[in-house]
This record gives C-alpha cells, structure tokens and sequence, in this order.
C-alpha cells in the first residue's frame, strides 16, 4: 500500500534565510520520485518536512489526502533513511530489522517472522544472525532498507543514502533499489546530488536550485530538454553558447555569436534580439564541418582525456577565460590522434541543441 504526496505552496524560512521557497508538487503514489541539486538547495530540508522532523514556515503537506500539519514524524506512513544509515552494531542483523516492530509491542515470532521475510526481499536470506560489522557496505544498506519496511510505510525517504560507497557499489546498489522499489510499489523518494542516480532510477526528477524547483520531468526530458540553463549545465556536460537571437523561423533560432551564427531549436517564446544561451551536448558533436555551414565550428585542441569507452577532446575556448569545448566520441576504433594546438572542425545539427533566455547557470 502507498499513498502520493502533495507539496502546496511549501516554504521553509530560517531566520532571514529561505531554505525552501513556495514549493508546489505532486508526487504519485507508487513513483519513484528523485529531487536532484547541489548541495544547499533545499532537497533535504523537503525531506525532512515530509517525514515530520520540521514543520514548513508556510504552506501544506498532504500524504494520501491527509495534511500533515501538527503529525509527528511517529505517526506518519513514513519511514527515513538516513546517510548514516544508524544501525545498532550490537544488535544482529534480524534484531536491527525488527527493531521498529519491537518498539511498536510487537510479539517476539512475529518481529522475527517479518525479519526473515524481509531478508528474503533484499537477497540477505543467511544473514539473520550476523552482527553488522560483518557486512559489506552494499549489505548494510540492504538491512537499512529492510528496517524502514518493517514498519510498512507507505512512503520511504532516502536522504543520499548510497553517497559514501564507491562507484561500482552505488552503481549495483541503484539496481537494487529500483528493483525493491518495484517489488514492494511503496512511494520513494529520493534525495540525491549526484546526476546518473536520478536519471537512472526514478520515475521522475525534479531538478532544484535556490531552495526551488526549476524543471520536474521524466528523465529523457530532464536531460535532453532542459527549461532552463541551470538545469542544462547542472544535469550532465553541455557546451554553451552566449550571443543574441537573429530570427526564428518555424521553431529553429539563428544565434550571433563569437564564433559566427550558430542555429538550434528555440525553447519557449523568445523574440529576435534577446539575450540567449545555446547549449549543445559534448557527445552530439561531429568532428568535420556540417552539411548546415551556420553550425561548424573550428578551434585548436587544448587536450584529450581518454575514459576507456569514449574519449573527450576538448577544444580552446571561443573566449577568453571560458570554458573549453568539449566533443565526447565513442571509442570505436577510428578515432583519429588529435595534436595538441591542431586546428579542428567540429559541427552538430541544429534539431540536436537548444536555445534558452539567458538565466543563471549551475556552478558545480
């Protein structure tokens, strides 16, 4: 059982500082939902208001219809999880499972039942009588989970729980927790900085920034159609474009730029002579000049890092003190060695970058 979460108007002020401003948003029951920023932006103060550990300066939280208001975080269908994860290392793995069930009065057979249930669920089926500093990292994580779905919440907050595992464990663990997300069709949501776990996992993203939400979407969308350049340069590498509208014409802009005219789809209702950013992803650049002549570009290499399945060229920046442009190829084999200096001709199709207003931009 599930239940959706509703933010109506959520602001959350400390002080003369504005955490969370005038937030809005319904989250699905059933939705693996991620709020994706950089650190400071709020993600985690949401969370923290949806499972009753503050109380919003202003507006409301409902879960399942109900507001939340005055409902302590024990009384709410909702369970933590925290970075830390807390588990009680004297405790066995079973006994910090059933810990929520035996605060709750919960008879001894039933909390050890429900254990054994739930580490079937997360693949830990012979570790009920182990202590917690004989598991892995990915383990401890797993009883973490379990804990908070002893207690059937119909909602689970995650606040960056896989942050300290390393990459290969935080990639297997994102796995893991779509696929018991799945399995149990609970609610998530999920607090993240980090760009290939929201994309990857969740039914939807909302991207924040400055204590509100710029773009919520699904992550096709997030990523590929950005509303504004702090979701463009914050979610994955883009290569940016500063000038000024020329014309539109049948949704496709001509921007002046340093570098000549460059053409891209226009995102919203802007008019000839504005102030606009063309952003184009690393990995749809071409190296050649186009068949489009507006949309080729050619500058001298600065470096190129190889990453094992694809290497990143990057090409001296259009002006002075920006930063270089990057053109991301597979490697396939064919990749020509580029010397450093060596003039290069790159290009990309116009229905492949796009025009926004020009805005802030993500710093990290």
């Amino acid at each position: 059982m599930s239940r959706d979460v509703k933010l109506d108007r959520v602001t959350m002020r400390f002080g003369d500082f504005t955490a969370v401003d005038d937030v809005s948003l319904d989250i699905r029951a059933g939705e693996f939902f991620s709020f994706l920023g950089p650190s400071g932006c709020g993600k985690t103060t949401i969370l923290r208001m949806i499972s009753g550990f503050m109380e919003p300066s202003a507006g409301r939280i409902l879960i399942g219809g109900e507001n939340m208001a005055g409902i302590g975080p024990n009384r709410r269908p909702t369970a933590l999880i925290f970075q830390n994860l807390a588990l009680f290392p004297m405790m066995t793995v079973a006994d910090n499972i059933a810990f929520g069930l035996e605060m709750r009065g919960v008879d001894r057979s039933v909390r050890r039942k429900r254990a054994m249930e739930l580490l079937e669920l997360i693949a830990l089926p012979d570790s009920a009588d182990k202590r917690i500093e004989q598991l892995s990292g990915g383990q401890k994580q797993r009883v973490a989970i379990a804990r908070a779905l002893a207690v059937e919440p119909q909602v689970m907050l995650l606040d960056e729980p896989l942050s300290a595992l390393d990459l290969k464990l935080r990639q297997h663990m994102r796995t893991e927790l779509r696929a018991i997300q799945r399995r149990t069709g609970l609610t998530f949501i999920y607090i993240t900085h980090d760009q290939g776990e929201a994309l990857t996992m969740s039914d939807r993203v909302g991207v924040m920034s400055r204590g509100r939400i710029d773009q919520v979407g699904l992550s096709h969308a997030i990523y590929d159609e950005p509303a504004t350049p702090f979701v463009a340069t914050f979610v994955g590498e883009n290569n940016v474009f500063a000038g000024r509208l020329a014309a539109v014409s049948g949704g496709v802009g001509t921007v002046e730029t340093p570098t000549g005219p460059l053409r891209a789809r226009v995102a919203g209702d802007l008019a000839p002579g504005a102030s606009v950013l063309l952003f184009v992803r690393p990995e749809r650049m071409r190296l050649g000049a186009g068949a489009d002549g507006p949309n080729t570009v050619t500058r001298p290499v600065s470096h190129v890092d190889f990453e094992g399945n694809f290497v990143n060229v990057a090409l001296e920046p259009i002006v002075e003190g920006g930063r270089p442009m990057l053109v991301q190829l597979s490697n396939d084999g064919r990749i020509p060695a580029f010397d450093r200096g060596a003039a290069v001709a790159v290009s990309f199709d116009p229905a492949h970058a796009r025009i926004l207003a020009a805005g802030e931009m993500a710093k990290e």
